[in-house]
């Protein structure tokens, strides 16, 4: 697909949460869940290609950043590299992972596009049920986390089909470039007492490279510094006795 090139990086963040929930302020525990990370070639012809070793870096970037940002929010959050670091039985985290895939395609569809249910129109109600309560009453966690991050990169015959585009904007003052790139991430909030996704956020970006631990740190910031959540209130230092 063929777009009018605009001179300017495009970067979007759009949140919704349930009005009904009220975050914390004293302390509470948050499970970080085991990324959903990938990273991809896209070719001339708009395929992506999957990159093995891009992937594992964007990996490694994206836990060390997950893991930085983190620990501001409280001394009780565990970021979960793989499905057994979550705290339950992984076979069950896995299921509750593949369940919240399905409910966030809903989401997307939904709530980010003209096609909304009607039952859903004015409001964000949306849950992963007893599965969800039942994961977080074995893990003694009282949130959790999700969050998917893809990045492409153009390969060196996209590359070239732009800068053909390019020249063809300069010579005929028509500007039809091929699109390259493109981060999708989104991170939504799940409250493990009620199941409730109380808070989801989809970022779309033109820019950035998760594949890096500066692009990495930057994702995660767009992504999850919306969130309201609340954090723990200081300690109190002890008196010498």
């Amino acid at each position: 697909m063929m777009l009018p090139a605009s001179g300017c990086i495009s970067v979007s963040v759009k949140h919704v949460a349930d009005e009904r929930h009220q975050p914390p302020v004293s302390d509470y525990r948050l499970v970080v869940m085991a990324p959903d990370v990938g990273a991809y070639m896209q070719t001339a012809i708009g395929k992506l290609e999957p990159q093995e070793e891009w992937t594992s870096e964007a990996r490694a970037s994206m836990h060390a950043a997950l893991q930085n940002h983190q620990r501001t929010r409280g001394e009780h959050v565990t970021v979960a590299k793989t499905p057994a670091d979550a705290g339950a039985d992984p076979t069950v985290v896995l299921e509750l992972m593949q369940l919240h895939a399905v409910v966030v395609k809903a989401i997307r569809q939904h709530k980010f596009s003209a096609t909304p249910l009607p039952t859903k129109a004015s409001s964000f109600d949306w849950t992963l049920g007893e599965l969800a309560v039942s994961y977080g009453a074995a893990s003694g966690h009282d949130y959790a986390l999700f969050v998917y991050a893809h990045d492409s990169f153009s390969s060196s015959g996209l590359v070239a089909l732009q800068a053909a585009g390019l020249v063809g904007c300069v010579a005929t003052s028509v500007c039809l470039v091929a699109p390259g790139g493109m981060q999708v991430a989104y991170a939504s909030l799940v409250d493990l007492k009620t199941g409730q996704v109380v808070w989801f956020n989809l970022l779309r970006s033109e820019r950035g490279d998760i594949r890096t631990e500066r692009g990495a740190r930057a994702l995660v910031n767009r992504l999850i510094e919306p969130m309201a959540l609340g954090q723990p209130p200081p300690r109190r230092p002890r008196r010498r006795s």
